[in-house]
């Protein structure tokens, strides 16, 4: 198999050092690399891409591409796909820390109403002790009481100044009246903690539903997000029903807007196909969302691929 040429090379360490890119900036990367427009080039650019995640499957890697489900455009970014106790220890987050953040994740995910989001005040007020509760902590890190003293003693101060760097580092992302969502990064590498947790899934994409719209009729359980809703009813011949109960779905489409057919693209570049089951949802305890948080959030200038 040949060997990665430095275009290849420069694609990755652009998603390395700067962290996931949006849609416009990798390809403005692409196009600096190749001298080509990915949009009059797909299948270059997606041959460039399919080569690339070949060869970091050797190192359990990946270029992987998601929509961030906040305000649906597309992000590139890349993945370490391993969650080990090497791997952990690059992250620069502390243990509860990312228990902080496990503990936000859980409560938007668990929300039956799919607004992807919790306001300040709840995260600032989640309490810790029941990731311990959950079995999340080693039994060698429990004192007497059961419960670290790092977890006892995170304050409200912490909980701050670790919102302000899970946003900052794409994380979380901050959104008008006071409320957190998942950030970019959340999107493209929860994409299997998603699928193991039986996270509702979107009706019409098949991934992840954390940010959705719910069918009108309360006894169905389709969820779609926002602007696969939009796509999907913007087509000609294309009835404003649930496709799950066939309830009329009331709802606003973009004025003078052509939906564009990009999921096809999105999907192209994962190396494994979408299947989790669609209607249900649980809560796990023994989950692994620090391990996925801690083998991805190494500082991006510390790492080196070649």
């Amino acid at each position: 198999m040949p060997e990665l040429t430095d275009g290849h090379k420069v694609l990755i360490q652009a998603l390395i050092s700067r962290g996931p890119l949006s849609e416009k900036d990798f390809h403005a990367v692409f196009n600096g690399v190749t001298g080509k427009n990915p949009a009059n080039h797909k299948q270059l650019f997606n041959d460039y891409l399919l080569k690339i995640n070949k060869d970091l499957s050797h190192v359990q890697c990946e270029l992987r591409g998601c929509r961030n489900q906040n305000d649906g455009q597309v992000f590139y970014g890349f993945v370490n796909n391993v969650s080990d106790n090497q791997s952990e220890l690059g992250t620069k987050y502390s243990v509860p820390q990312i228990a902080f953040y496990k503990c936000i994740i859980e409560a938007m995910v668990q929300d039956a109403t799919a607004q992807g989001c919790i306001s300040d005040i709840d995260a600032l007020n989640i309490r810790l002790e029941n990731q311990v509760l959950n079995g999340a902590v080693p039994q060698s890190q429990h004192n007497s009481l059961g419960v670290p003293a790092a977890f006892r003693n995170f304050s409200i101060s912490q909980k701050e100044k670790t919102l302000e760097q899970l946003v900052r580092d794409k994380w979380l992302c901050s959104i008008p009246d006071g409320k957190i969502g998942l950030g970019v990064r959340s999107f493209l590498d929860l994409r299997s903690w998603f699928r193991s947790n039986d996270i509702p899934s979107c009706e019409v994409c098949n991934e992840a539903a954390v940010k959705a719209e719910l069918c009108p009729n309360d006894d169905c359980n389709v969820r779609i997000h926002q602007y696969c809703l939009n796509k999907r009813f913007s087509r000609k011949k294309v009835e404003r029903v649930c496709p799950g109960c066939g309830q009329q779905w009331r709802c606003v489409l973009p004025e003078v807007e052509e939906i564009e057919e990009e999921d096809a693209q999105d999907v192209q570049i994962q190396s494994q196909p979408l299947s989790h089951p669609k209607r249900t949802l649980r809560s796990r305890a023994a989950t692994n969302a620090d391990a996925l948080l801690a083998s991805s959030s190494q500082d991006p200038q510390m790492l080196t691929l070649y």
